[in-house]
């Protein structure tokens, strides 16, 4: 199973992240920060509170993105 092993947050809406299969890069998180709750990750000091949670991401108010649409998106 994909997990995310380690997640940082960019001044710029994106995330370097590394998955357990040994691919590495960004993902732009900018498409979703006009839908639903993902809007509250506008703000910068929340964006930069994202762990990784079970095998995908979560910031505290647990929006949360899995390691498949991680690893389809990355870059």
């Amino acid at each position: 199973m994909l997990k995310v092993i380690k997640v940082n947050a960019n001044n710029d809406y994106t995330l370097s992240v590394e998955l357990s299969d040994g691919r590495s890069g960004t993902f732009d998180v900018k498409p979703y920060l006009e839908k639903g709750v993902f809007k509250q990750l506008k703000d910068k000091n929340y964006f930069k509170q994202v762990k990784p949670f079970f095998c995908g991401i979560a910031w505290p108010d647990e929006q949360d993105l899995s390691a498949d649409t991680i690893a389809y998106e990355l870059r």
